[in-house]
């Protein structure tokens, strides 16, 4: 079986759960809106942590942004923000049907513009670090970003700010929001699949192996690195527009920047599914959902335990993920053949 015809059936089988999903359950549509969105957390820090090496911290910077830049446009558009954001309420709020979905959209696409022209501002100096510099200098990042939008009267500072109330029936909202984050995480799927097999997937991978050496042999690494960090920024800024509409109200940080939570489960996802990989992201999002989920209803109070024995079982003993795990041990299945000849060789050399 080709590598291109199983991707095409696993798409198939996801988009068959994601569209049966909620007909069986629906009483948990907003918690699978989550997981798609989780999804989407891993795939997109994947790009740079595993296929590029440069492990961030602070992806959830953009996801922060985008939230507040869609709040921003959808607010603006009918209402002065700053006296919406106004303490106990300067005006009477009223969003007609057609202000709210013309807003949603123009915010959604604000959200992930402003999320990339952001990554692009800083990309130069943030991916000038390397290894621990960069982790610590992203997870900066995003905590100056929170405090500093936290400090914001405009937007409402530390008190937050209310989203625009979706116009629909009770329960409504959940499935409309559900379907986006569904579509959103197939499509950056779809999209940074087709990037990786690009001349772009083989320069970040040589940034990954060897910097100084892809360097040497021509490549703009710089120029490659921001590129992969405003893709992954784009998709960021989108996802945090959706869930900021889905909560119904954004607080800078613990909603906005989540950096504990959402933050390292991002990492934590990539690493359990096997970072580098194209499916192992998506994988380790959905299995790391499903026990956070589990843990928070039927362990409440070891919760975090829990995930963090995960991490940390993960860490220590399974670097490797799951499917790194089963690609070195059933390598025919992933399409990877052995020179037996060129085995033994090795062998005997590491013997000697």
């Amino acid at each position: 079986m080709s590598a291109r015809s199983l991707d095409l059936k696993i798409y198939a089988f996801l988009i068959a759960v994601g569209i049966i999903g909620p007909l069986l359950v629906p009483s948990i549509t907003s918690q699978m809106a989550v997981m798609w969105l989780m999804v989407l957390m891993a795939v997109t820090w994947d790009m740079t942590g595993g296929q590029m090496g440069y492990n961030s911290l602070g992806n959830i910077t953009f996801f922060g942004l985008g939230m507040y830049a869609s709040a921003v446009v959808q607010i603006g558009l009918v209402y002065d923000v700053m006296e919406y954001t106004a303490s106990f309420g300067a005006i009477k709020v009223d969003f007609t049907v057609s202000q709210y979905w013309t807003g949603l959209v123009l915010g959604i696409g604000a959200g992930g513009a402003v999320a990339t022209v952001f990554a692009l501002v800083v990309g130069p100096f943030m991916l000038g670090l390397r290894g621990p510099y960069f982790a610590i200098g992203t997870l900066g990042l995003a905590v100056a970003v929170a405090e500093l939008i936290s400090g914001w009267r405009y937007v409402g500072g530390g008190s937050g700010i209310s989203m625009p109330i979706f116009p629909g029936e009770a329960g409504t909202g959940s499935i409309v929001f559900y379907v986006m984050f569904f579509v959103l995480a197939i499509v950056c799927h779809m999209v940074i699949r087709a990037v990786y097999r690009t001349r772009f997937g083989l320069a970040i991978n040589a940034i990954r192996d060897d910097e100084d050496k892809a360097e040497a042999m021509g490549i703009h690494t710089t120029r490659y690195k921001v590129m992969a960090w405003a893709i992954s920024a784009f998709f960021m800024g989108m996802a945090g527009a959706i869930f900021g509409n889905m909560s119904g109200f954004i607080e800078p940080l613990e909603v906005a920047f989540p950096t504990a939570t959402f933050g390292i489960f991002m990492v934590a996802m990539a690493l359990l599914g096997g970072k580098g990989t194209l499916w192992g992201p998506v994988l380790g999002a959905i299995l790391f959902h499903i026990v956070k989920e589990v843990t928070w209803t039927e362990l409440l109070g070891w919760q975090w335990v829990a995930l963090g024995a995960i991490i940390i079982l993960n860490i220590v003993y399974f670097q490797q993920g799951i499917l790194g795990w089963a690609q070195d041990r059933w390598p025919a299945l992933f399409g990877v053949t052995v020179d037996e000849k060129m085995s033994r060789t090795g062998q005997a050399e590491a013997a000697e």
